[in-house]
């Protein structure tokens, strides 16, 4: 199974980043686990460019088609959606990409309430599985990527991150047998 984790962050040192890498590494075998941190490389989303989108934005979207489910960590930006994760999404809005995708949030900070349910909002409305639960939460503000790296592989938090990325990729299976079951031929599936 393939999981696609986009850090909604630019920065160089961040919290996002880091704590997707930390879950990377953590990834038990048989989940093929990608970060993608580099929204800053997409053009502005304009509509005029959809259908031949731009190799930074094919690329992207290549990647988002290719995963079984995504996984988005983002810092809140003025209590919003980061203006390059929502460009991101912009770009994803009226394509195939990220329809009936699965996807779950992770979030790095106790801050940001906002900013989450403005995301949820907003991906909830462009894929139809996306996922309320799993949800996971660590408070990391103010921690070098050293030390997030460092901290989630201690015990109580290795834990917590293998327990959502079982949950995770269950709830992936269950959507990807509930397609199945509706694109099979009469008298087949379920």
């Amino acid at each position: 199974m393939h999981l696609l984790a986009i850090s909604g962050s630019a920065r160089e040192a961040s919290t996002n980043t880091a704590m997707l890498k930390a879950m990377q590494a953590l990834a038990p075998a048989g989940i093929e686990f990608s970060v993608f941190h580099h929204l800053d490389r997409l053009p502005v989303f304009s509509p005029d460019f959809e259908q031949h989108a731009p190799l930074e934005v094919a690329r992207f979207l290549d990647l988002v088609a290719r995963a079984d489910g995504l996984i988005i960590s983002s810092p809140e930006y003025v209590r919003a959606i980061p203006g390059g994760l929502k460009n991101a999404i912009d770009w994803m809005v009226s394509r195939f990409e990220i329809v009936g995708k699965p996807v779950a949030l992770v979030h790095g900070s106790h801050r940001g309430d906002d900013m989450l349910a403005s995301l949820r909002l907003v991906l909830a409305t462009v894929s139809s599985s996306f996922l309320e639960q799993p949800f996971l939460r660590i408070p990391l503000i103010g921690r070098t990527p050293e030390d997030i790296a460092t901290l989630l592989h201690a015990p109580p938090y290795a834990a917590q991150i293998g327990e959502f990325l079982r949950d995770f990729t269950a709830a992936i299976a269950q959507v990807q047998g509930h397609d199945a079951g509706r694109t099979a031929p009469p008298g087949r599936g379920g």
